[in-house]
């Protein structure tokens, strides 16, 4: 029996970088609530967007935030991992070569911190992803726990992320495109199914007894963590190969769709029994 279910937001529950979750999904949500099920929200996004999109439902689940840097559940921060330090420095340095087209976002538990004036860059933050963030002249002066880095080019950046900046940085940080106009960068040990199985341990719950959706690279984890492991139609190729099952895209409501055809299976099954 199903227990847990955790799901990508951007590209794969809802169309990336918006801010509202289908009706249909929290009402689901509510209702794996009320049967013991627990649905995770697992994103590259930080902690208070990702309670933006959830938020008719906010706490009834559990968030993997950051790419797994940030696990929080019911007003609890679980997990926090940090960056170093000097790998952080370095990062952001790098990126401030870069050049205009490119903008960056340094999040800490408390929300992001952002060098950018841009009034595009600064809409999308606000309007599209809900972060809270503040804007400061030096990030690397602020007093502040750095759990990701992430660098954004308008239209792509898959290109420069897999030609350059993984293979500079994949040796001493996580390092993946994170949605196709994003590069996250994270402590080594940071991943979504990394997050996903200390959840699992945690709640005694078994990688047979998960489901899991996703549509990018950094979801590859996440199709590793459970066995019911599905990519949207839409997804990368890599995260259709992790993956044991596929589902409609989120134009098409597809995880909606799985966790509602398993539910009913499950429910039919128990009914049987009975």
């Amino acid at each position: 029996m199903i227990k847990l279910i955790a799901s990508d937001i951007d590209g794969t529950l809802i169309e990336e970088s918006t801010p509202d979750l289908h009706p249909e999904m929290a009402e689901e949500i509510r209702r794996l609530t009320a049967r013991g099920v627990l649905f995770c929200a697992a994103s590259g996004r930080q902690l208070p967007s990702v309670k933006n999109v959830f938020r008719d439902v906010e706490d009834q689940i559990c968030y993997i935030a950051e790419n797994g840097a940030h696990i929080h559940y019911r007003g609890e921060d679980l997990s926090v991992v940090p960056m170093k330090r000097e790998y952080a420095q370095e990062i952001v340095e790098q990126l401030r070569a870069l050049g205009p087209g490119y903008d960056f976002v340094v999040s800490t538990p408390q929300g992001s911190l952002i060098e950018s004036k841009k009034r595009d860059f600064l809409d999308l933050m606000i309007h599209g992803y809900r972060n809270s963030f503040r804007q400061v002249p030096d990030v690397l002066k602020e007093d502040a726990v750095i759990l990701k880095i992430a660098v954004y080019h308008e239209g792509s950046i898959r290109d420069l992320g897999e030609r350059e900046l993984i293979p500079a940085w994949k040796d001493r940080v996580q390092v993946c495109v994170a949605g196709e106009e994003w590069v996250d960068f994270m402590d080594r040990s940071v991943d979504k199914g990394n997050a996903l199985a200390w959840l699992q341990k945690r709640f005694g719950i078994l990688p047979e007894e998960t489901m899991s959706f996703g549509d990018n690279t950094n979801d590859v984890g996440l199709m590793k963590a459970a066995y019911c492991s599905y990519a949207v139609e839409n997804a990368r190729p890599e995260v259709k190969q992790a993956a044991r099952f596929q589902c409609p895209s989120w134009r098409d409501k597809g995880v909606w769709k799985a966790v509602r055809e398993r539910c009913t299976q499950e429910g039919g099954e128990r009914n049987a029994g009975l």
